[in-house]
Parts: C-alpha cells; structure tokens; sequence
C-alpha cells in the first residue's frame, strides 16, 4: 500500500488532510498525519483576546475534532525528514516511510531571535499577541494599564497573517476610547517596510487610516535589540524608540525540524515553487502554508486558496501528469479597524489590493479597501466558518484564483 504523509496538524495539514481523504482510494493510499501537540488553536483569535473580544476557550478545540475516520494519527515530536530516503524519523527513533510528503509544519515567533527580547520585561512590559500565552499575558496587562507609551514592532519580515499588527493598533485605538484613557496613550507603529503594509497602493491607504487613528508610523526601522532596563528598542543602526508597552512581532521560523533536514532557508522556510506547491528539491515533497517560502501572504485564506490547487497537483502526481494546478498567490484578509467596522482586501502575486465589490461584482456584500460594518461582521462570521467549513475541507463560495470581477482599477 502506498503512503501519504503530512507532517503538521495546523489550518494547513488539517484541510490536506480532509480533502486527500476524500478522493483517495482507501485500498490503494494509506495517509498519516503527524503532530507534537493535541490541541487545535484558531490564530486569528489570537487578536481579540487581549481587549477581551475572545478568551482562552473560544480558540481552541481537540485536533482530533477535525480528523477524518480511517487515517492514522501520531502525536510525536518529528525529529529528521530523510528525503534521500523517503523517510521521516520520529522523536524516539520511529520510522515513517512515505511514497508522498506533504509539509505542514507552519512558523512560529521567535523572540529569542532578538537580543533582550526575552530578558527582564518578557510579558511584564514586553508582549506578543502571536501565541495564546502572549495574548493572554498582553489582556491582563492591559486590563489595569493606565496610560503611556506602546509601541507595535514588526521585528523582519515575514510574518504570519502581515494585517494583524494593522489590526492590533486600530482596536487598540478603539479599546482606549472605550476605557476613557485614549488621551493619555501615545501609540507609534514602527516597521521595517517603507510604509503600513506589503502592498504600495494599500500601504497608502492604511497609512492614512493610521493617521486619522492619531498612530505614529515608523517606518525602515531594523530592530537589533531591546534595551529593556530602559524600555528601549534600539535599531541595528543605533536609533532608539522609547516605551513603556512594547507588542512586537519577533522574527518569524519555520520550524527547527526543516533545518535539522536541511530542507530550509535561512528562517527554516522550504523552498517551492511557487506555482506548483511542489519542493524545489524533491519531487515527491509538497509543502502547504506558512512552510513554504513564498512571496505570498503566510495566512490562513492564502493556505485555503493553495489546498484546493495542492489537492489537484497531487492527485495529477500519483496520475503520473503534469502538474496543471497554478496557485496565483491569491490571499483575501477581513481587517478589523474598530468601532464594529473592517476591512477587507483581496489580492496575489501581480495584483495589489483594488477597490470593488466582492464576492458578487456589483453586490457585495463586502467592500474592497473601504471601511464598512459588514466587513466587520465578515471577520466575525470567520470563526464559525473556520471550525465548521475550513477545517473539514469544505468547498467555500471564493474561487482560489483570485478574479478581477467586481474591481475597479
């Protein structure tokens, strides 16, 4: 019997998962999925927790919730991928054979990545909001804060879901009114993209949301360190931010497993193509979501948009043809601007985030680039959709590819 292996229970393995189990031939494929940890999180979640939207408990189920019957699960440590010998090696020293890899393993923060980041005012003064731990910290602190100085860091990029920082500061903004402390809070955004965003034409767009909100905007500052004794960020060049709430966004890694292979770049990301999802290296390698190193968005629409491409080019890899599944880097991100009000924008690799309508042109019910209450109600709906659609592998109303229908240029 042959064998499909998916290393990483995450949005991204869990959605494989579902949908090779659907079209595989259970006399002929064998599928095994493997991860360190039981417990499934919703990530974007994460954002809403330290102004007390969510909770602990609103972001997490069982794995096993969303697991289909009949594949063979194995909560382990992996500690090797041997692809010279189509082979993964387990902590404990299991070996798992595979006709078909399938690489999942996402990314994670990094804090350690930063001198002084995780010394003295690590989750007293020093916050991130990129682990249900941090988050959690990041609420309770807040809850007594009366005022000063925060200061958002974008460490490097990449970074998983690149609109969270943009939604943090503007529900930020949002939570001090409410609180009645909004004037006696400074809030600057400093990031070493040459403006808000990725994109330029959105850049501008969010640049000016910024400044309507009453941010700061720092832009091209490289963080070397925290000076933490005297609630510094200092930059490789010497240049100082003063705080006295830091939230940063460390470096983002793929996982330490991916350097252990040697299947990695320098932050742990693998190389694939960008189109096929297929490794660079190896032939019988597919990697899904945060893994790869591609110049798409890492979230969770992107690993969405990229499993219905993947699930065809595997299916024409066991066929032994050619790989026709084109993943256009299409991402589609609801941004949560406060005040019951969102975002949303729509975009991939050639095109950047246009003004419109979508799903339906002319209809909505959602607007591009624009701020409106339906947007916000978008993001909300989100949750019930990702535990209830997403996950399981459910075809969703959103072409992968992303369609200029309903844009204006």
């Amino acid at each position: 019997m042959k064998k499909l292996l998916i290393l990483g229970a995450g949005t991204a393995g869990t959605m494989m998962l579902n949908k090779m189990e659907s079209v595989l031939d259970k006399e002929e494929w064998d599928i095994t999925i493997v991860d360190q940890y039981e417990t499934h999180y919703y990530q974007p979640g994460f954002l809403f927790i330290p102004f007390g939207i969510y909770n602990r408990r609103d972001v997490i189920k069982p794995k096993r919730d969303f697991f289909p019957p009949g594949v063979n699960v194995i909560f382990s440590k992996i500690d090797l991928i041997e692809a010279d010998k189509n082979q993964v090696i387990l902590d404990g020293g299991k070996v798992l054979p595979y006709d078909i890899l399938l690489v999942a393993t996402g990314t994670k923060i990094n804090p350690g990545e930063t001198d002084g980041m995780m010394e003295g005012g690590w989750h007293k003064n020093i916050f991130d909001f990129y682990t249900v731990e941090g988050a959690v910290a990041l609420q309770q602190f807040l809850k007594y804060w009366e005022g000063g100085k925060m200061v958002l860091n974008i460490v490097e990029m990449p970074i998983k879901c690149p609109v969270a920082p943009l939604e943090f500061v503007f529900l930020a903004d949002w939570w001090f009114t409410e609180q009645g402390i909004r004037d006696k809070v400074e809030i600057e955004f400093v990031t070493p993209l040459p403006g808000a965003f990725t994109k330029p034409k959105a850049s501008k767009v969010f640049g000016e949301f910024l400044n309507k909100k009453g941010v700061s905007l720092t832009p091209e500052f490289s963080a070397g360190r925290v000076d933490w004794e005297n609630n510094k960020l200092v930059s490789w060049d010497e240049t100082s931010i003063d705080y006295d709430l830091l939230v940063t966004i460390p470096t983002n890694m793929g996982d330490d497993l991916i350097a252990r292979s040697g299947l990695g770049d320098e932050l742990n990301f693998i190389p694939t193509d960008k189109f096929t999802l297929q490794s660079q290296a190896n032939d019988n390698i597919f990697v899904i979501g945060d893994a790869t190193n591609l110049p798409s968005s890492k979230a969770g629409s992107v690993a969405h948009f990229q499993a219905d491409i993947l699930q065809d080019n595997l299916l024409s890899y066991i066929d032994g043809k050619p790989l026709k599944g084109k993943f256009d880097g299409h991402a589609n991100c609801y941004i949560e601007s406060g005040f019951g009000k969102g975002i949303l924008i729509d975009f991939n690799y050639d095109t950047e985030p246009l003004p419109g309508k979508f799903p339906l042109p002319g209809v909505g019910p959602f607007s591009l680039l624009e701020e409106t209450r339906m947007n916000h109600y978008g993001k909300m709906m989100f949750r019930w959709m990702y535990w209830n659609l997403l996950l399981k592998g459910a075809e969703l109303p959103i072409e992968s590819h992303m369609l200029m229908a309903g844009k204006r240029a």
